[in-house]
């Protein structure tokens, strides 16, 4: 199962294993108040496509789309997420605070191969 968290919210043991899915580190946050187990800088969305995005929810189907091409370039950390999630629960942490249009809900709805939500962009 995958979930998702901003990590600006309390770690709990219900979150499993907990992937930071950011490229950046958080601000104003230690790594210890982060409580992540695993920071993946390189499933997240490229600089460029960050930048280009700015989290405009206009821009929430082409991002999508944008990212799955990226997605699709690194099977290796995809297979690696997906194996994780077959064992237990893996939570992914993200910092912005607009959850529907974030990458790691683009990121969830690309493992899980539906619907991504909030755009109507199929995976």
């Amino acid at each position: 199962m995958i979930k998702l968290k901003r990590v600006y919210e309390p770690a709990t043991p219900s979150d499993g294993l907990r992937v930071l899915v950011e490229r950046l580190w958080p601000r104003g946050l230690s790594k210890q108040q982060a409580c992540i187990d695993l920071w993946l800088k390189e499933i997240a969305p490229s600089a460029e496509l960050r930048r280009w995005y700015s989290h405009e929810a206009a821009k929430w189907g082409e991002f999508c789309r944008r990212y799955r091409r990226q997605l699709r370039a690194n099977e290796g950390l995809v297979q690696r997420l997906r194996a994780e999630a077959r064992r237990g629960t893996v939570t992914f942490v993200f910092a912005t605070s607009d959850a529907d249009h974030s990458s790691a809900a683009a990121l969830k709805a690309y493992l899980g191969r539906r619907k991504a939500p909030a755009g109507g962009v199929s995976w």
